[in-house]
């Protein structure tokens, strides 16, 4: 039997009977009211502060209106309400460009951080297990700023101690759709700090013209496109290799007539030199005059091309030893760029043995040694599988077009890649839609950029063959 006693008869050890006992009440402790008014307008004066240093351009126009109202009169408010609305918008309507730039996505900002994710942060967090709740106490990740672009919101979150990157990329599809966007990418800031991409919109529904021929000779970075930013997408090819992987239709042509595009100017110069294998004899064949003697498309043809090629290597790298670890193009050594449109054939689907070992060992040596003397391959297939492809490891930048299965975005671009945002396998079969829109992973980042090829149609080739032709 067990006996409650109320007040001070708590604090005394009585017993009335052996079988009686006494239960302890501890003592509440109350906060005062002036410290908790005191915390509570700390919390809202830092708050203030934060808001207003985070979003000065938003904070202001919507606190300036109401201090002029209190201490000058509704009608002093009024007329600065008016004021922000009218002279926003003559700034629009006359130079939008900057506009946009010191303001309007500031505002943006504002807005959304407001709206949607402060409003939906912790439902999100916690329904989606990147937030814990413990003894009735949340405990979330910290969103820390947004930042409004023209396609996108940049989000920057400060992680709960014990996360790994890998938590939130698994995450991806309750992020976007808790946060009502179409997909979520994740990069890391730095330690303990990721950023998460929002699209808006699609910067790359629209296919692109080919790119124009540039005025001056260079072996690159040769512009192929557009990146999803805006920026030009800029492909290296020389001091590399580069592996082009996308399903029938995806317009991995798109990527390889670009790339040829733009070094035309060399070509000409005599800088770059050009070998073509078109096992396929469907997409290099239209600019043959391009390529000169150094186009195949038998296998037999084909074998020969790529040992030519590493002869070329062997007895640069004879010559260089010693002297240069670098190579830079001249009209004695050019710049020799081996580009093989269906490299699937030649090393998997090859009936013939004997040919099929030596063009995998051309490729091999090829892709091992030729970067450091001039050497580069810029390889196409379809099928990404470790049988059909085993030395897509040596290409160090890879392009991964349309894909039919999500494992295949791995194989192409390096593991992780789709937990980042590389949803290759979600870009759309329409042509006009998702013809050339790939995404990119270059050796010196593992974050997968997403991008678009310029398209080259067949009288942009041919006007490029009659050109060097002349």
């Amino acid at each position: 039997m067990f006996r409650k006693l109320p007040g001070d008869e708590a604090q005394r050890l009585v017993s009335t009977t052996p079988d009686t006992a006494v239960v302890f009440r501890p003592a509440v402790l109350r906060t005062p009211a002036i410290v908790t008014l005191v915390i509570f307008a700390w919390r809202l004066l830092a708050g203030l502060v934060k808001l207003l240093w985070r979003h000065p351009v938003a904070s202001v126009i919507v606190a300036a209106p109401c201090a002029l109202a209190c201490w000058h009169g509704w009608r002093w408010g009024l007329t600065s309400i008016a004021a922000v609305v009218t002279v926003p918008g003559l700034w629009f309507t006359l130079h939008r460009p900057s506009f946009l730039r010191l303001a309007g996505w500031r505002l943006l900002a504002f807005w959304r951080l407001v709206w949607i994710y402060r409003r939906h942060w912790q439902p999100v967090m916690i329904i989606s297990g990147l937030g814990r709740h413990l003894r009735g106490r949340d405990y979330l990740p910290r969103l820390l700023s947004i930042r409004c672009t023209s396609w996108a919101d940049v989000v920057t979150v400060k992680m709960l101690s014990g996360q790994a990157v890998k938590d939130w990329a698994d995450r991806l599809d309750q992020l976007a759709h808790g946060f009502g966007a179409r997909s979520c990418r994740v990069s890391i800031a730095r330690a303990g700090r990721l950023h998460l991409v929002f699209p808006r919109r699609d910067p790359l529904a629209t296919p692109m013209p080919a790119v124009p021929i540039p005025e001056t000779a260079s072996v690159g970075p040769v512009r192929v496109g557009t990146r999803e930013d805006g920026a030009p997408w800029l492909l290296t090819v020389h001091g590399t290799h580069v592996l082009v992987a996308g399903a029938t239709g995806a317009g991995k042509g798109s990527v390889i007539w670009s790339a040829i595009r733009g070094l035309l100017p060399a070509v000409r110069a005599g800088l770059v030199e050009i070998w073509a294998l078109d096992p396929k004899r469907m997409e290099l064949s239209f600019g043959r005059s391009l390529f000169g003697k150094r186009y195949a498309a038998t296998p037999a043809d084909c074998a020969d091309l790529l040992e030519a090629a590493v002869a070329v290597m062997q007895e640069r790298a004879d010559r260089f030893a010693g002297h240069q670890r670098n190579h830079t193009p001249t009209v004695d050594d050019p710049f020799v760029l081996v580009v093989v449109d269906e490299v699937a054939f030649l090393t998997a689907y090859q009936s013939d043995k004997g040919l099929k070992l030596r063009i995998s060992a051309a490729l091999a040596t090829l892709t091992t040694q030729g970067r450091a003397v001039g050497v580069g391959v810029l390889a196409a297939l379809q099928d990404p599988r470790k049988e059909v492809m085993n030395i897509r490891n040596l290409f160090p930048d890879k392009i991964a077009l349309r894909l039919d299965e999500s494992e295949q975005v791995d194989m192409v671009l390096g593991d992780g890649a789709r937990d980042r945002g590389a949803l290759a396998d979600h870009i759309s079969p329409i042509p006009e839609q998702g013809a050339g829109v790939a995404y990119v992973r270059l050796e010196a980042s593992p974050d997968p950029i997403r991008v678009r090829a310029a398209y080259v149609s067949d009288a942009d080739i041919r006007a490029m063959a009659e050109a060097v032709a002349a």
